[in-house]
């Protein structure tokens, strides 16, 4: 089991990892986003065998602590705990909250899917979840099918919860202000950052998400 490492607080640009990249690719890319800015990487690849999730996740992790980056782990909270990772994100049926928290102790981040309800998120909370996330707030390339999650939530959130709202979902440079506004305080971006091209326009646009939530937040 690796040490965990303090974490930056939790607020701006979460990079959220695309399924299927190869590990020189994906720490490339990831190194890229890390340098425009973000701190604070979900790793999240569903198509790998255990094998690869694990040396992929243990990469990652020196590679954010190295940057002073936090790395949470999508759906599995024993290998957030095995990699030292700043914790985990959990969706339905991806286990309990309490459980988690058991597992990975006190200081871990803990973030839980909450979709488009609001109760689910109070509930999140009162089992230990470090932050909430609702989603889809627009049409997602990664789950072209999901509902969609209203603006309205991350305003309740604010006004109600104790723990950062974050918006997840098709969020792109052209349309996050909106959702900045409202209060969210975690922006999670797959497409947008990881799709850019060059390891250079990564960084960009990294730096641009980064600096719009400072400007507006």
């Amino acid at each position: 089991m690796s040490e965990r490492v303090p974490h930056p607080p939790l607020a701006g640009l979460y990079g959220i990892t695309p399924d299927g990249l190869a590990t020189p690719a994906l720490l490339a890319a990831v190194a890229a986003v890390l340098a425009g800015g973000c701190r604070w990487l979900q790793y999240r690849n569903k198509t790998a065998a255990p094998a690869l999730r694990r040396r992929q996740a243990e990469s990652l992790a020196a590679l954010c602590r190295a940057r002073g980056a936090g790395l949470i782990i999508n759906d599995d909270a024993e290998l957030a705990l095995a990699v030292g990772a700043a914790g985990v994100h959990l969706g339905r049926e991806d286990g309990g909250l309490a459980a988690a928290r058991r597992l990975l102790g006190p200081g871990a981040v803990i973030g839980a899917s909450c979709y488009q309800d609001f109760e689910r998120a109070r509930q999140a909370v009162a089992e230990g979840a470090s932050y909430v996330a609702f989603g889809a707030v627009y049409p997602s390339p990664t789950k072209p099918g999901a509902a969609r999650a209203s603006l309205d939530l991350f305003e309740r959130a604010r006004r109600e919860l104790p723990v950062p709202a974050c918006a997840i979902g098709g969020i792109t440079l052209d349309n996050v202000a909106p959702v900045i506004r409202a209060g969210a305080r975690l922006v999670a971006v797959i497409s947008d950052l990881f799709h850019a091209g060059t390891p250079a326009a990564m960084t960009a646009r990294a730096a641009a998400h980064q600096r719009l939530f400072e400007d507006l937040s």
